[in-house]
C-alpha cells in the first residue's frame, strides 16, 4: 500500500491536508523539530491532532529531527514518553543518540529515520535496520537505481520513504549552515530562515569586487535557490524501486499549497492502476505557489540542472474556503482575497466538483445586505452556486 504524507504546520493545515486525501500527516512540537517558525503543536494540540487522525483511520508522525548537542537532551525523555502515551504512530528521528535514547524510554514507539540522517548508501541503512528502526527517509541525492539498490539490501519489514515534492535546500539533505552563519540561527535545531531564498550577487575579486549580476529575472537574482521537485509523472518508477511511503515538504507552506499538491497527488496515485493521464494534475501543481520544476537527482546524480531556480510564480491565486454545504442554491464561505461580482471561481476540491466554475452573482453578508465586492478580510458570504460543495473545498481565481 502507497502512503501518501503531507506536511502539517498548524492544525488548519493538518486538516486541509486529510481532507485532499493524504494518508497520514508529519509534524513538529514547540521543541526538537527543525521547523520552528512552522506555528507548530503545543502537547496538548499534538494528543488532539493524533486522536484526529487516528478518527479518519489517518497516521500522524512527529518529527524529533534536530541534530541534538548534550543541552537538547534536558527534558527530551519525558517528551518521548509523552509521545508514545498519546498514542504518536511514529517519530522522525535524525540523530544516532536520540534514537538510542527512544529505545530506551519507550521501546514499542516506532522510529522513521529523517532525511536529515542523509542516508545515501546501502551500509547506512542497514545500519539503522540494525538500531530497530521502522522506516527510512533516504536522502534527495539518491537515484531510482541506488534506492533500489538499497531496498534490495535491507531487511523487507523496514518501509522506504522518499520526497516527492516541494523545495530542496542546496546544502546536503537539508543540513545548512548557511543560516548559521548569516543570522546566528541554526538551521539543525528548526531556526532556519531559509537564507538560500535571499537575493544575492557575485563579486570578482580581481576588478576591485565589482558586482557581477546573474540576470534571472527583473526582480533579482537567486542563485543559491534550488529548483522545486516534482515527480508527480514519475511515481510508478518509485514504486518499482520499493518506496512505499511518498513525502511532500511544506510545513511552512499556505493551507493553499497543502490542498493544492495534496490533491494533486492523491489523484496522480489513484490514476497509477488506470494509467490515466496526468497532464492535468501537472497543470493543478502550477496553480499554486512554486520555482521551476525538476525531478531532482532520480535520474542521475550529476543533474546540475535542478540548482538554479528563480523566484516562485503560480497561476491561480487562494480567494476563498467553503464552510458549509449548499442550501437553497447558496453555499456559506470565508473570504481569502478580494474577488467581485463577475470574476469566476475555480473550485478546489478532492470530490467530482473539483475544477468546477463559479461566475459571482450579488452576494450577500451574515445580516442578509448585498455584497458585490468581497474586499473584508475573512468576511463570511453567502455566494450562488448550483454545484454541492462541501466544507473544506477551497475557491481560487486565476491570476495569470
Amino acid at each position: 500500500m502507497i502512503e501518501l504524507l503531507a506536511p502539517a504546520g498548524n492544525m488548519d493545515k493538518l486538516k486541509t491536508a486529510f481532507y485532499f486525501g493524504a494518508d497520514a500527516c508529519y509534524f513538529a512540537g514547540t521543541k526538537f523539530g527543525l521547523r520552528a517558525y512552522a506555528g507548530n503543536f503545543t502537547d496538548e494540540d499534538l494528543k488532539t491532532s493524533v486522536e484526529y487522525a487516528h478518527s479518519l483511520n489517518k497516521k500522524a508522525y512527529v518529527t524529533v529531527n534536530i541534530i541534538a548537542h548534550n543541552e537538547d537532551f534536558l527534558g527530551m525523555e519525558d517528551y518521548i514518553k509523552y509521545l508514545y502515551n498519546i498514542g504518536v504512530d511514529a517519530v522522525i528521528v535524525a540523530d544516532v543518540g536520540i534514537i538510542q535514547l527512544i529505545r530506551k524510554v519507550a521501546p514499542k514507539l516506532d522510529i522513521h529515520v529523517s532525511t536529515q540522517a542523509n542516508i545515501t548508501n546501502k551500509y547506512a541503512a542497514n545500519f539503522f535496520c540494525d538500531m530497530g528502526v521502522k522506516r527510512l527517509v533516504l536522502a534527495r541525492e539518491l537515484s531510482v537505481n541506488e534506492i533500489k539498490e538499497i531496498r534490495n539490501f535491507i531487511p523487507n519489514d523496514v518501509e522506504i520513504e522518499v520526497f516527492v515534492h516541494g523545495a530542496m535546500c542546496i546544502s546536503y539533505s537539508g543540513r545548512c549552515l548557511l543560516s548559521n552563519y548569516m543570522a546566528n540561527r541554526d538551521s539543525n535545531k528548526g531556526a532556519c530562515v531559509q537564507a538560500c531564498r535571499w537575493e544575492y550577487t557575485i563579486h570578482e575579486k580581481s576588478r576591485n569586487n565589482e558586482e557581477y549580476p546573474i540576470y534571472e529575472d527583473n526582480r533579482g537574482t537567486y542563485i543559491l535557490n534550488s529548483k522545486d521537485l516534482n515527480m508527480l509523472e514519475n511515481l510508478q518508477d518509485l514504486i518499482d524501486a520499493g518506496v512505499t511511503s511518498f513525502k511532500i515538504e511544506g510545513r511552512m507552506k499556505s493551507v493553499y499549497y497543502v490542498a493544492t499538491v495534496v490533491n494533486a497527488y492523491r489523484r496522480a496515485i489513484n490514476n497509477l492502476k488506470s494509467k490515466k493521464s496526468n497532464a492535468e494534475l501537472m497543470e493543478e501543481l502550477n496553480k499554486t505557489s512554486h520555482r521551476n520544476y525538476t525531478t531532482g537527482f532520480y535520474y542521475g546524480s550529476n543533474n546540475k540542472e535542478c540548482l538554479l531556480s528563480s523566484t516562485p510564480v503560480q497561476t491561480h491565486e487562494f480567494m476563498a474556503v467553503v464552510l458549509d454545504e449548499n442550501k437553497n442554491g447558496e453555499v456559506l464561505i470565508e473570504q481569502r482575497n478580494r474577488f467581485k461580482v463577475g470574476d469566476t471561481l475555480e473550485v478546489l476540491s478532492p470530490n467530482s466538483t473539483f475544477n468546477k466554475t463559479i461566475v459571482v452573482e450579488p452576494m450577500r453578508n451574515e445580516k442578509g445586505e448585498e455584497v458585490v465586492d468581497a474586499l473584508s478580510v475573512q468576511q463570511k458570504l453567502f455566494l450562488k452556486t448550483s454545484l454541492k460543495l462541501k466544507p473544506g473545498d477551497i475557491l481560487r481565481k486565476k491570476i495569470v
